[in-house]
């Protein structure tokens, strides 16, 4: 399996030359103007944001708990201005997009649960500038989400949910060669028939699938090329090394796992410096389960936010399997 294991993987990037000639495919293959002219001007700007991104990631693995949301966030935003750099050359254009894209409450209410959190996405900024850019997806202004249906969009985290809840999140895929299945227990969470199911699924899904014949226990599906992006609403553990379904309808099983990793860096960087006092007292008092949930997702997105980036930096060229 071809997939980013440690920062290694970003040093083809780290050659202004080979960096030019890799943007210049990329406005190519979009058909955008003076390709080769914003490769060059494009390229030191490019390789700045990785820089930028990565430092922030290593210093993240060496400070206290209590700063680690700030940096981590910082870096993962360094490293989606990369991305979108090879996309739109013009970046930023106007001081609008400069902006967190999203807001949360900034005085928590008292008896504040950190599940029941909201971020809600405003209509600019850096998030909706990079969800339609990246992912194509546009008007979600208004739309919130918990932290608690975000996290449960983190397919690492389905072993604390079904320890620590008693609920799992996600069911995974069984893969053999080329062909993949899902076992039919997923019809009695969805509350659907087979039938209905694969119907479903398919407007679900972003790129095309092929269902195959299945058997009494599994539905077997195909995709003609496995790429991170194009799988929705499967998603991809890098704990397991396999794909996963979630187990629950939500409008978020469609958003890309890229867009939920900022979404809850970004309430928890707001808490570190704003709610010093919550923040502190769930380091140290740990009186819920908020603390494990955090802990484990920072542990997580520090290694799986930059293997999200590089599986997008690489597109068609880096497959999961």
């Amino acid at each position: 399996m071809s997939t980013y294991t440690n920062w290694n993987s970003f040093l083809p990037f780290f050659s202004a030359s080979a960096t030019q000639d890799y943007l210049k495919n990329c406005y190519q293959q979009r058909n955008l103007e003076r390709a080769e002219i914003n490769s060059y001007e494009k390229s030191y700007p490019f390789i700045y944001y990785l820089e930028h991104g990565q430092i922030y990631y290593k210093q993240a693995e060496l400070a206290p708990l209590i700063i680690q949301p700030i940096l981590l966030f910082y870096g993962f935003v360094h490293l989606i201005k990369a991305c979108i750099l090879t996309i739109d050359p013009n970046y930023p254009e106007t001081t609008s997009v400069l902006a967190h894209g999203v807001s949360t409450r900034k005085k928590k209410k008292q008896q504040y649960h950190f599940f029941q959190d909201e971020v809600k996405i405003q209509k600019s900024g850096l998030f909706p500038y990079m969800a339609e850019k990246m992912f194509h997806m546009k008007q979600l202004e208004g739309e919130k989400a918990t932290m608690e249906e975000l996290l449960m969009q983190i397919p690492e985290l389905n072993s604390f949910f079904s320890r620590l809840e008693g609920k799992n999140t996600f069911l995974q895929i069984n893969k053999q060669k080329d062909l993949l299945s899902i076992s039919k227990c997923i019809l009695d969470e969805y509350h659907m028939t087979e039938s209905r199911f694969i119907e479903y699924w398919k407007t679900k899904s972003i790129s095309e699938i092929i269902f195959e014949d299945s058997n009494e226990d599994f539905i077997n599906f195909k995709y003609p090329q496995l790429h991170i992006d194009k799988i929705l609403p499967l998603k991809f553990s890098l704990e397991d090394n396999q794909l996963a379904f979630p187990l629950r309808q939500s409008a978020l099983n469609n958003f890309p796992e890229l867009l939920i990793h900022y979404l809850l860096l970004y309430n928890l960087s707001m808490i570190a410096r704003y709610e010093t006092e919550w923040w502190s007292e769930t380091i140290k008092i740990m009186p819920n389960l908020d603390y494990p949930f955090i802990l484990s997702f920072l542990n997580m997105t520090s290694r799986k936010g930059p293997f999200l980036i590089y599986q997008f930096l690489m597109k068609e060229r880096q497959l999961l399997y």
